[in-house]
């Protein structure tokens, strides 16, 4: 019988606690995003994370460990090749990823890959480096709505953006030219974990505006996850953020897109009064893309403290047969050099009403571990990686 009739699983997305073992391989040795961002503020205020034991778990500046918390936590390693948000999802729920997504940060997509994008979409190309959204309409926004040329850009992560304005671009035209750049770059030299679509309004530098309107074209899970395995035992899988776009729908029944990290919290805390038996999978990207990649440790501790008021609510809302599983993907330590994601190691911290103890839990050399977690609670195949905690959650 399964222990829990419904599992949130929270992703805060790039909250590292520490180095991975492996970190000095990828040029990340001493990274900590948790232990680095609030050693860079005066005050750090997260007493709803602390009562569940973060703070027991892994040294944080202004925050003391508690001697009786009340959930159960442990740190977990990533095994397969790479630090990017597909790769550390795909772990979480039991893949291994043993060639890394290509990124091309530093040197821009190659030429041969430039030529044929443009030939087969009609469109000039300009831009091709590393950016954030803001920066590459302020620099090629009105070039773009004057020539339809087409915005190509990447960032530290496995991506290729290609932007468009909604109206003298046109979505449609838009949404084909990244179906062909999807198309283009399944190939091996090219491989990119996501083509990204970017659309804007306005009319002028410094006052363009991405819209909702965004859509991933992601790779296909390579194989089973425990979202296939959740969803053909006829369990609902409701997402929440990015986590659709990521498994590229595999293994989703129901799914949410958010505005924000503040708005996906909302979203979890209005699903907390669904019925429902199975897992809700909720993404946080804010922590990652608006403060890990921009090096911005104060607004990612406010973003913290943000998300562990409603943490708060999450925990009052909470009935005896539900699991809380917080986590990561990869770390974005906020205080290191240049701007891409960190090789650490990730929590795990799991609390319900019904749990009469609490403390630490075995290491785990997987991230995989969370994904085996909530296969056994609902009895279908486990993941190949990783063991499973549920009989530690006592």
């Amino acid at each position: 019988m399964k222990k829990y009739k419904r599992i949130f699983t929270i992703v805060i997305d790039s909250m590292g606690v520490g180095a991975a073992p492996d970190a000095a391989e990828y040029d990340d040795a001493n990274t900590d995003t948790l232990g680095h961002l609030s050693k860079a503020v005066d005050a750090f205020h997260i007493p709803n994370m602390q009562k569940l034991g973060f703070a027991n778990l892994h040294s944080i500046a202004h925050v003391d460990p508690i001697d009786h918390p009340v959930g159960y936590y442990t740190k977990m390693a990533e095994t397969s090749c790479g630090k990017d948000t597909m790769t550390g999802h795909w772990e979480l729920m039991g893949l291994k990823i043993t060639t890394p997504f290509k990124t091309f940060t530093e040197t821009g997509f190659p030429q041969s890959l430039l030529d044929e994008l443009s030939e087969r979409c009609g469109h000039k190309i300009v831009g091709n480096k590393s950016a954030s959204g803001t920066e590459i309409l302020d620099e090629l926004g009105e070039h773009q709505m004057k020539t339809g040329d087409m915005i190509v850009y990447t960032s530290a992560d496995s991506v290729l953006q290609i932007c468009g304005h909604e109206e003298t671009f046109g979505l449609d035209e838009l949404y084909r030219c990244c179906a062909i750049a999807r198309e283009l770059t399944l190939r091996d030299e090219y491989k990119v974990g996501r083509v990204i679509a970017r659309p804007y309004i306005g009319d002028s530098k410094g006052h363009f505006t991405r819209t909702s309107n965004r859509h991933d074209y992601a790779l296909k899970p390579f194989g089973r996850t425990v979202l296939n395995e959740l969803k053909d035992h006829q369990y609902d899988v409701i997402s929440v953020g990015k986590i659709n776009d990521i498994f590229d729908t595999e293994g989703i029944t129901e799914a949410y897109k958010s505005k924000s990290s503040v708005h996906g919290m909302e979203q979890t805390i209005e699903l907390m009064d669904k019925d429902f038996t199975g897992l809700c999978f909720v993404n946080l990207v804010d922590f990652d893309a608006l403060w890990g990649h921009r090096r911005n440790p104060a607004g990612y501790a406010q973003e913290i403290e943000k998300f562990d008021q409603a943490l708060g609510t999450v925990l009052d809302k909470m009935k005896e047969d539900d699991l809380l599983l917080i986590t990561a993907d990869h770390g974005n330590d906020p205080t290191y050099k240049g701007t891409d994601h960190t090789r650490e190691m990730v929590p795990f911290v799991a609390y319900s009403p019904s749990m009469k103890g609490f403390g630490l839990l075995p290491y785990s050399e997987t991230f995989a571990s969370l994904g085996a977690t909530i296969a056994d609670n609902f009895e279908v195949a486990l993941p190949s990686l990783g063991h499973s905690y549920l009989n530690d959650l006592v």
